[in-house]
C-alpha cells in the first residue's frame, strides 16, 4: 500500500512544492512583492503562508493521483492544470492580487509542474500511457 498509494503522492507532492517554491521564491518573488506593494499591501511571506502552500501542494498531488488513475496522461494533465492553476488564477485575478505579468512564466512552468507530477504518479501506478 505504501509503495503503490502513499509514496507516489508524497513524491509528486514534494515535486509540486519544490516547483512552486522555485518559481515563486526565486523567479517571481520580486514581481509578487512589487504588485502587492502597488496595491498598498504587504506580500504574505510568513511561515504559516508557506505551510499552507505546502499543504496545497500535497492535496494537489492527491487530486492528480485520483485523476491519473482514471484518465490518460494528457487528460490528467489538462484537468489537473485547469483545476489547480487556471481556477486559482481566475480567483486571484478577480481579487486583483494576481500580477498578470507573471503568467508568461507561470503558464509554461505550471504545465511542466503538472506534467512531471502526472508522470510520477502514472509510473508508480503502473500506467505508462493509459
Amino acid at each position: 500500500m505504501f509503495r503503490n498509494k502513499i509514496l507516489p503522492v508524497l513524491l509528486a507532492g514534494i515535486w509540486i512544492n519544490l516547483s512552486e517554491f522555485f518559481r515563486n521564491e526565486f523567479l517571481l518573488k520580486s514581481e509578487w512583492q512589487a504588485h502587492y506593494q502597488s496595491l498598498g499591501l504587504e506580500f504574505p511571506a510568513e511561515p504559516i503562508n508557506g505551510a499552507i502552500w505546502g499543504i496545497w501542494g500535497f492535496l494537489f498531488a492527491l487530486a492528480i493521483s485520483a485523476l491519473s488513475r482514471k484518465f490518460s496522461f494528457k487528460e490528467s494533465l489538462l484537468w489537473a492544470w485547469l483545476m489547480g492553476f487556471v481556477l486559482m488564477w481566475l480567483v486571484t485575478g478577480n481579487m486583483l492580487v494576481l500580477p498578470k505579468g507573471i503568467l508568461i512564466y507561470a503558464i509554461p512552468l505550471s504545465l511542466v509542474e503538472v506534467a512531471v507530477a502526472v508522470w510520477i504518479l502514472k509510473r508508480f501506478h503502473g500506467q505508462n500511457e493509459k
